[in-house]
């Protein structure tokens, strides 16, 4: 079985061949040969079972990227001394699917399922004679396998190779959480932007597509019971996600093996909602905004009111019906307390109940979870919610770290589950974007790079009893001073670092630290393969350096 193997593999140390520099995340295990073997003209990828549609599906895909992607190896002469091993080089003519369940599910089904029943691992073997196999307990296993398998292939003419057969491979994740947010509520990102988002994704095995979808400056998301909220809320009538749009984007997605994670955050970032119900929101586009809210405009729920209250646990019902993820974020950052002190509505009613603001917020976090665990759901908030605000929200809740690194041991030290999401590591944004600010610089400069982010320990500070509590971590894009016209080259391959760090774990499985010289080659590799399948990824160098690894490094 291939759970079995897997703790055994594990052990093995790795040696990674220079050649075989296309791997991205780093396998748990990987064994290659010397010899060179080419792909059939009639190259076939069957399964041993029924398989579902989307299974189906990423065949095709599979198929698609390996006799279409031409990408060259990235040395100098781009595989062109490979010629003679080619011409003399046996031929690959099929790969088989061995799945061991016996009644399997589709990838979307796979990938909603809870955090710790996830199965993703894979064997891949590739002979120098004979088929290819790659074996899997879920069709999940066997679409991370597939994703794997693309990645071994060059091209050079006509021919499609490797010169490192045999290659065997067994491949888990360190971590079941390893994500990407996109805020699409500071500028709008249409339906296509999105599905080619989650193509790059499921590219580098993330697993998870956080949807920060509205905020206060709009409220793009269509809720057939509240029409009103996108209707006055969305920045025009054609910068919306339909339901259509909703339901396409989230099957798009789970045939990637992705589960859709949405966020509507409370009761901050909610000014939108006073263009439609003026009476649920604390001082609406109240200036100085810089007193009221951490970006403009302010605004935010009247958390006291039992009829404000009521909407919001209608809404999340809604949204409930609406994902099919088991997770749904109720946010919970950046409340300002200077907007309720001075909202007499909101004193009133806090007078009314005989409760403080605290007291307030928690009664309202607390029926909102409530609402959501009704709908079989598990509530995910930012780390506010359990170290600024005693809320009381349950150890079942799943807490995402944004402001700092730093702060990942108070959380785990109260027992929650934790997401890494730091902004000191993980944040995509970069320069400033308030109007007549000179010096320009955001509070999350300076610009983290992918070696910054590929740093990253997951386990630090943190002790061996903790370390279960670590669910995996993402990279973020908020979209102030993002739109389409930049998305790719703002993500990629910069997310690709995080897919690795979670993937793998803090430590190769040698037990050698994570290097970013060994790295970087591959990434390369990953970000050449992304452009030939249509994503705008930024170069990383100039090809010269790409093609002589370690040459362009300071102490070269």
């Amino acid at each position: 079985m291939v759970r079995a193997t897997l703790a055994v593999v594990a052990l093995v140390a790795l040696v990674y061949p220079s050649s075989v520099a296309g791997l991205w995340p780093l396998p748990r295990s990987l064994q290659t040969g010397s010899q060179a073997l080419t792909l059939s003209s009639s190259f076939s990828i069957d399964s041993a079972f029924t398989a579902p549609d989307d299974l189906k599906s990423a065949i095709s895909r599979t198929l698609d990227y390996v006799r279409k992607d031409k990408h060259e190896r990235l040395v100098v002469g781009r595989g062109s001394a490979d010629a003679s091993k080619i011409k003399s080089a046996p031929s690959l003519n099929k790969l088989s699917l061995q799945l061991e369940s016996k009644t399997p599910l589709s990838i979307a089904q796979e990938a909603i399922k809870p955090f710790e029943s996830r199965d993703e691992s894979y064997t891949l073997t590739v002979p120098v004679n004979g088929d290819a196999i790659l074996r899997a307990n879920s069709t999940l296993g066997l679409f991370r396998g597939l994703t794997t398998f693309t990645q071994l292939w060059y091209t050079a003419g006509d021919a499609v190779y490797t010169i490192e057969a045999p290659i065997t491979i067994t491949d888990k994740p360190a971590y079941p959480y390893r994500g990407l947010m996109l805020d699409t509520a500071r500028n709008f990102f249409p339906v296509a932007d999105i599905k080619r988002t989650l193509d790059a994704m499921s590219w580098v095995k993330i697993n998870t597509f956080h949807w920060h979808v509205v905020d206060s400056q709009s409220f793009p998301l269509q809720i057939a019971a509240f029409p009103e909220l996108s209707q006055k809320g969305a920045y025009s009538a054609t910068e919306v996600y339909t339901p259509e749009d909703v339901k396409d984007i989230i099957t798009y997605a789970g045939e990637r093996g992705i589960d859709v994670i949405v966020e509507f955050d409370v009761p901050g970032h909610t000014s939108i909602i006073s263009k439609s119900h003026s009476d649920f929101i604390a001082c609406p586009e109240a200036a100085p905004w810089s007193q009221f809210a951490n970006e403009p405009p302010a605004g935010q729920l009247r958390l006291a009111s039992p009829s404000v209250i009521s909407f919001v646990q209608s809404l999340f019902s809604s949204l409930a019906d609406q994902f099919p993820s088991r997770y749904i974020s109720t946010g919970g950052d950046e409340v300002n307390l200077n907007c309720y002190n001075k909202d007499a509505d909101t004193q009133a009613q806090l007078k009314k109940n005989g409760q403080n603001l605290e007291q307030a917020l928690s009664t309202f976090v607390l029926k909102i979870h409530s609402t959501l665990k009704g709908k079989g759901k598990t509530p995910v908030v930012w780390e506010e919610m359990v170290i600024d605000h005693p809320v009381g929200v349950s150890n079942d809740t799943i807490v995402m770290v944004w402001i700092s690194s730093a702060n990942v041991r108070a959380v785990v030290n109260k027992g929650y589950r934790v997401v890494h999401a730091p902004s000191d590591y993980f944040y995509l944004v970069s320069g400033g974007w308030v109007g007549n600010n000179i010096p320009g610089n955001s509070w999350c400069d300076p610009f983290k790079t992918w070696q910054k982010a590929y740093s990253f320990n997951p386990l630090a500070n943190l002790t061996a009893a903790q370390t279960p509590l670590v669910l995996g971590g993402q990279h973020l894009l908020w979209a102030e001073q993002s739109d389409p016209s930049n998305l790719d080259s703002i993500v990629w391959p910069r997310a690709a670092a995080s897919a690795e760090v979670f993937w793998t774990g803090a430590n190769q499985p040698s037990g050698k630290p994570r290097n970013v010289d060994e790295a970087l080659p591959r990434l390369h590799d990953i970000r050449y393969r992304f452009v030939q399948r249509g994503v705008k990824a930024v170069a990383l160098q100039p090809l010269w350096c790409a093609l002589r690894p370690g040459v362009c490094n300071l102490q070269a």
